[in-house]
């Protein structure tokens, strides 16, 4: 626990309670030399920090009521006074990333080792206009403030604050407190790229009758009407999780709008976000005080484009600052690869770029439309990425832990959460299957040990809705991808064969824990499922006719990934992948296209379940075919100078979505050779090698728990393969058979050749 008690406090005044509303906090307190003081902070809803008038940080990290966590934040101080100012916006509505919760705030602060008296005052502001638009129905609000309202030195050491009025306690609904158990979020300084710029003219409406639209159509090449502003855009150089942070030089009254996209419509900032399933507006809305002053909004917003209206009138207004910060989890990448194809080394390149834009306090489906931690960014694509670029997994674990903790009545465990929490049978399966993996990638076995009385709470859920035929549909939202079309019968096969791995993932689960009796169980679960869906298999097999057409491209990589069929079989389902792909968008533009989530139909394909189709003939010889397919699909969405995954094959979509990364993972886990396996030991990795006919990679694999990684380089010549493999600390390598079938301890430099049909 804190060394001192994080009490809750929050401000008297009856309006600070309403949604949408911004509470400022002081804390003066001395020390009596100089060294650095350590905060713990936490708060109900979105906060910023401020250090002796400094911007310092902000949070919270996402958190289950019953399972808050605290962040800690350190700054090196100087003996004498100091003000620690805080201000909330306390938004009181249900948002993807918490629940809503009475609003308080709660810091302690300790220096040597001791606790530091913090003298609390607080005021509502009222400058800050609540509930004016949600940005959509996932998020928050706007920000709407009238700075000429606000006082301009508040978060200052000097500034007067003998008029504001004294905090109360709040209650404080939660469970015990525990520290974070990941890396604070850091914040990343950009500069910009300046794209246009010019004159102004308004031309619909109220102020506030469309706000968005006011915006959006606005004339920004005045012929006929004299400019009422200015107006600059810019780009980010990709989707970011950021906030702007300006100093124009404006006169009192100037109107100053920020608004954010993923990417120019009609060549504009377009501050509408597409499938928000509601309205959106993604934009904030300044009154300048008058003269230089700096706009920083509170709360981060997502996108690539940012475009700045000024309304003042011309050659009133200058910018004299122009940036951004990126709230961020990841530093530098520690994996690498490079292949010698330039168009293969960014598609990796981009896949973790894209990870990086999802990660803050939490891998979330996107920074932009909801910033919502869905299980299945996680348990599936996201922490294979991770494992390939980063050496830090405690996002991936914190996920599998707070789905858990988000669990229904039943026991499912949870799909989305914290906030706006939703339960698919799909993703509580694959989080069975992705706490074991977790423990491949890194050896910790304390989850297991930690989360198996969930599992086993997880799996009740789907046995309480078992029949003759199968799951029944109603247990949840049986998502297998966008596009999915379902069989026909009473079950879905689909979700069956993710209910089928997990089962499988929980015998091993149970037999690494010892848990003989579970362990017995649950096979005698997999034995009637597998049944089931066997018997679904046969029977499409009896038809005849255009039998893998039937089965369907996801049901056929499942059923392939899980040796449901026989080697014949096999090497049908596996022609049938390859002939399916190249027969939808993006291989072929006469194609179906998936235009919305209702679009689903046979003939398409996904990013995401790459994931799991990809695999399957990398593995048995396509490498050369799957490159090709990386080439073609992932680099058309490349096309028109986009630089994150969008979620789908379709630009209608979001177009930041790290699970359409396959290729990132694929890449690294198989032109490179190494699979983490340290549920086996420490430091512990099956080699594998597909190579394709690429003559040369190399790249680096980082190690879990750690900053460095293993170097690793290869190269063809004279009908041999030539590796070499460096590494900081002693690893074991489990060869396959056709290589001989060793464990070989590696220390610093391996160096080793093959014959290339060896390998």
């Amino acid at each position: 626990m804190p060394p001192a008690p994080l009490t809750p406090i929050w401000c008297a005044e009856e309006s600070a309670s309403a949604p949408d509303s911004y509470v400022a906090f002081r804390a003066t307190f001395a020390i009596a030399a100089s060294g650095p003081v350590t905060f713990q902070v936490l708060g109900s809803s979105w906060f910023n920090v401020w250090l002796d008038g400094a911007w310092f940080d902000e949070g919270p990290a996402r958190f289950n009521r019953a399972h808050p966590e605290y962040q800690t934040y350190t700054a090196e101080l100087a003996a004498g006074q100091h003000t620690v100012a805080f201000l909330v916006n306390h938004i009181g509505v249900s948002t993807r990333i918490l629940e809503p919760i009475a609003p308080f705030l709660a810091c302690s602060a300790e220096h040597a080792r001791e606790p530091v008296a913090l003298a609390w005052k607080c005021k509502r502001f009222a400058a800050f206009t609540g509930g004016v638009r949600r940005v959509n129905p996932q998020l928050g609000f706007i920000e709407w403030c009238d700075t000429q309202l606000l006082p301009a030195t508040w978060t200052a050491l000097a500034f007067d604050d003998s008029t504001w009025g004294t905090p109360v306690g709040a209650t404080l609904e939660l469970g015990p407190l525990q520290p974070l158990t990941i890396a604070n979020p850091r914040a990343l300084t950009h500069g910009l790229q300046l794209l246009a710029a010019g004159e102004l003219v308004e031309t619909f409406g109220y102020e506030r009758d469309d706000v968005p639209a006011r915006f959006f159509l606005r004339d920004l090449a005045p012929a006929e009407l004299p400019p009422q502003g200015v107006w600059r855009r810019y780009d980010l150089g990709r989707v970011r999780l950021m906030r702007p942070r300006f100093v124009i030089n404006a006169p009192a009254g100037a109107v100053v709008e920020f608004a954010y996209a993923e990417a120019l419509v009609h060549g504009r900032v377009s501050p509408w976000i597409n499938l928000s399933a509601g309205d959106s507006c993604n934009l904030d809305h300044y009154i300048a005080r008058g003269g230089p002053q700096e706009f920083f909004p509170l709360t981060p917003r997502g996108g690539r484009l940012l475009e700045v209206h000024v309304l003042a009138p011309v050659g009133t207004v200058e910018f004299i600052r122009e940036e951004i910060v990126e709230r961020a989890y990841y530093g530098a990448a520690a994996g690498a690869l490079q292949t010698g194809d330039a168009l293969l080394d960014r598609i990796w390149s981009v896949g973790v770029e894209t990870h990086r834009a999802c990660a803050e306090d939490a891998i979330t489906d996107n920074p932009t439309r909801e910033r919502g931690q869905w299980a299945g960014d996680v348990v599936t694509v996201g922490m294979d990425i991770a494992a390939a670029a980063f050496g830090d997994l405690r996002l991936c674990r914190r996920s599998l832990v707070q789905c858990a903790q988000c669990a229904r009545d039943d026991g499912m465990v949870a799909g989305l959460c914290p906030g706006g929490a939703a339960f698919l049978t799909t993703y509580a399966a694959q989080w069975i299957n992705a706490c074991v993996h977790y423990w491949e990638l890194t050896g910790d076995r304390d989850l297991l040990v930690e989360m198996l009385p969930c599992a086993d709470r997880n799996l009740a859920a789907f046995a309480a809705k078992w029949t003759p035929d199968g799951l029944q549909d109603d247990l949840g939202w049986g998502f297998v991808d966008w596009g999915y079309v379902r069989n026909p019968g009473a079950s879905d096969m689909g979700v069956n064969l993710h209910y089928f791995a997990a089962l499988q993932a929980m015998v091993r689960w149970c037999d690494e824990l010892g848990r003989d009796a579970l362990a017995t169980n649950y096979r005698s679960v997999a034995k009637v499922v597998h049944a089931v869906i066997a018997r679904y298999y046969a029977a499409e097999f009896a038809q005849g006719g255009d039998t893998w057409t039937r089965i369907g491209y996801h049901r056929a990589a499942l059923g392939l990934r899980l040796e449901f069929f026989d080697a014949a079989q096999s090497s049908a389902g596996r022609a049938f992948l390859r002939e399916h792909m190249l027969a939808c968008f993006p291989n072929r533009h006469d194609a179906p296209r998936l235009s919305d989530p209702a679009a689903n139909n046979p003939q398409l394909i996904t990013p995401y379940f790459g994931h799991y189709a990809l695999p399957e003939l990398i593995q048995h010889g396509g490498m050369d075919f799957v490159l090709d397919q990386y080439r073609t699909c992932w680099g058309w969405s490349l096309s028109g100078g986009r630089t994150t995954w969008v979620e789908v094959f379709d630009t209608r979509w979001s177009h930041c979505h790290q699970w359409a990364g396959c290729p990132t993972w694929q890449l690294s886990r198989w032109l490179l050779g190494l699979q983490p396996r340290f549920d086996r030991g420490a430091m512990h990795y099956d080699f594998e090698l597909h190579t394709g006919s690429l003559p040369q990679a190399s790249g680096a694999v980082p190690i879990a728990g750690r900053a460095d990684a293993i170097s690793i380089s290869w190269t063809k010549s004279g009908g041999r393969l030539h590796y070499t493999l460096q590494t900081p600390i002693p690893l074991t390598l489990h060869l396959p058979e056709k290589l001989g079938g060793e464990m070989i301890t590696v220390t610093g430099d391996f160096r080793t050749s093959w014959s290339e049909q060896d390998v």
